[in-house]
């Protein structure tokens, strides 16, 4: 349980910085080129997570990444985390 728990907790932080990221017009129109390779940096690190999925993933959670519902995945997980540590 407290290795899927951190598994959790690092698909979560590796969804909201990719998300993040994507919502940052500022950024994004101050540096394109820093942008663009900060939103490469997340991808690669959200992959590197998703490559590790576990056989006993919860199957919603496991549709939300394959069809990447981010955004969707990202409230799943928060729930997961939050009830997870109370």
């Amino acid at each position: 349980m407290a290795d899927l728990l951190e598994f959790h907790q690092k698909l979560h932080a590796a969804l909201k910085t990719r998300l993040d990221l994507v919502a940052d017009h500022s950024f994004r129109d101050r540096d394109p080129a820093a942008h663009l390779a900060a939103l490469k940096s997340a991808a690669a690190t959200l992959d590197a997570e998703m490559s590790h999925l576990p056989p006993e993933i919860d199957p919603t959670l496991r549709h939300y990444l394959e069809r990447q519902s981010y955004t969707k995945a990202l409230a799943w997980l928060g729930e997961a985390v939050a009830s997870s540590s109370h």
